[in-house]
């Protein structure tokens, strides 16, 4: 059996209804739905600050190349006009 660790977290009324329900009608633990969700919103969260910290750092290197907002507008516009 993996290790665990304890989290106590505190949560509106109304939020500790919802997942009771939803615990009701899944047939899992307080426990399992609190460490599903914290594993979901993780890895979101990780994909998108791991790609924001990519973009930056290609932002921030020297072989950046760097276009003029009204030369990309006037691309964006002459594609349209065609």
């Amino acid at each position: 059996m993996p290790k665990t660790a304890t989290l106590t977290v505190r949560v509106k009324p109304d939020t500790k209804e919802r997942m009771d329900a939803l615990t009701r009608v899944t047939h899992r633990s307080r426990s399992f739905m609190i460490e599903e969700a914290l594993e979901q919103y993780l890895e979101i969260n990780e994909w998108q600050t791991q790609g924001i910290e990519a973009a930056l750092a290609e932002a921030d290197s020297p072989d950046a190349e760097w276009v003029d907002h009204e030369a990309v507008m006037a691309e964006r516009e002459n594609k349209g006009a065609h």
